[in-house]
């Protein structure tokens, strides 16, 4: 028999409640039958009694033994079944991690393999009947995406343009080749750092509000309400999206390469004392033309990319805030890294196009 004392409620306890089941428990594996007493507990409420239940205290009503004032509580809780005694779990191994980890990939290729389809399907369909097209979302989408991204991306743009002129200032100065700084700020901006900085700043300012406006509707059912009507989710939702970043991201590029070019150009002259109508006089014999035109391709297809991962894991958010957290950061990193990993194959498949 265990005797019990004291106040076994909430405030009692008070954070104890796992100590005090795991030193109970040593005494209930001596023997399977043992009676509670708990007749000198001076006050009992449904946290005690939880804490009994978990230690099988209620499985015969012979084995408990409680005040008058606590029988309906107690009986109440005998009614329910006694939780089976279960070994801790053991740790997964890196053999666990390996498989959930396959699993997780498997589910977003299906996953983004059905929206490609989706995508193609309904562009198709869109194609045959124009009228269709939901040009007042693919506007609003633009300005959202486009328009209102002009400050942060002139801002980063002028920055870079400026830091990468006063350090590649320092070292031309050593070799004495400062009129080479022109070919260095128009090769790198138009070429890489204007594309890049433009679709990284769009995936983390454009790309998780498309997520989390996607998870939005998701907890207040309005995608549910819209497959109920038959409203096509990809047709009012993904490919506005898609279009307006295809469109808006190569014209951030341009911006960005022009406010970049100009930062650089300010710090040439302050430090190199280059003048601004030489420089611009050099730019196009430096720096093919070719390379402007790359960059623009990659801002079309990171526009294309970032949307498509936005809606992907915004899609993918269930019904609970947690979810809509965690998406919305993964569809961030997982664009910025897909930027980045697009941009590489690009470095890798163009490594001639337009260089020296």
């Amino acid at each position: 028999m265990l005797a019990l004392t004291g106040h076994w409620t909430l405030r009692g306890i008070d954070g104890r409640a796992g100590a005090l089941a795991s030193e109970l428990r040593k005494y209930t594996q001596e023997g399977e039958h043992v009676v509670w007493d708990c007749r000198e507990v001076q006050a009992l409420d449904n946290v005690g009694a939880l804490v009994l239940w978990r230690l099988q205290g209620f499985t015969r009503r012979e084995a408990i033994e409680v005040r008058p004032e606590h029988a309906t509580l107690c009986e109440r809780w005998s009614q329910r079944q006694a939780p089976p005694a279960t070994p801790r779990p053991v740790r997964a191994g890196l053999l666990h991690t390996l498989i959930a980890l396959e699993r997780a990939l498997w589910s977003h290729a299906l996953d983004f393999t059905a929206l490609l389809g989706q995508i193609v399907l309904d562009s198709g369909r869109l194609l045959r009947q124009p009228d269709r097209i939901p040009w007042k979302d693919i506007s609003a989408t633009l300005y959202e995406a486009g328009v209102r991204a002009l400050g942060i991306t002139a801002l980063v743009g002028a920055l870079v343009g400026i830091v990468m002129s006063y350090l590649s200032a320092l070292e031309l100065q050593t070799f004495g080749a400062q009129s080479f700084i022109v070919n260095i700020l128009g090769l790198s901006i138009m070429r890489e750092l204007g594309p890049l900085l433009a679709a990284i700043l769009v995936a983390g300012r454009s790309g998780s509000a498309m997520a989390a406006e996607l998870g939005v509707m998701r907890l207040t059912e309005e995608l549910d309400a819209l497959s109920a009507m038959g409203i096509s989710q990809t047709v009012r939702l993904i490919l506005p999206k898609i279009v307006a970043l295809a469109i808006a991201l190569p014209l951030l590029v341009i911006w960005t390469d022009a406010i970049g070019l100009l930062g650089g150009m300010v710090a040439a002259h302050i430090t190199l004392g280059i003048s601004i109508p030489s420089f611009l006089h050099t730019i196009p014999s430096a720096v093919p033309i070719v390379n402007f035109l790359l960059g623009i391709a990659k801002g079309v297809v990171f526009g294309i990319v970032v949307a498509l991962i936005a809606c992907h894991f915004g899609l993918r958010i269930q019904p609970n805030t947690l979810s809509l957290g965690t998406e919305t950061t993964n569809a961030v990193v997982t664009a910025i890294t897909a930027v980045i990993f697009v941009d590489a194959l690009f470095a890798i498949a163009f490594r001639g196009l337009g260089l020296p």
